[in-house]
């Protein structure tokens, strides 16, 4: 799997969002993601595609956390 500079994860991840690209989402995000939007935490990366795929928009993080190259944490 090719992995994303860190520089460029976030933009990556909210740039899959906005084209619903879920299966490169999947790429980017660790399987047990921790995704926090205002202040509400929603685990595991399908729930979270779920979840993003209902609305289509995120704000970008104001922190994240990588594991094994993938996202870990995201807040927003």
């Amino acid at each position: 799997m090719d992995t994303v500079p860190v520089e460029n994860v976030v933009s990556a991840v909210l740039r899959t969002i906005e084209a619903g690209d879920w299966a490169e989402f999947a790429k980017l995000v660790h399987p047990y993601v921790h995704w926090t939007e205002d202040g509400v935490t929603t685990r595991g990366r399908t729930r979270v595609m779920a979840l993003l795929s209902r609305h289509h928009a995120t704000a970008p993080a104001t922190s994240f956390e990588l594991r094994d190259g993938q996202i870990y944490r995201w807040t927003s």
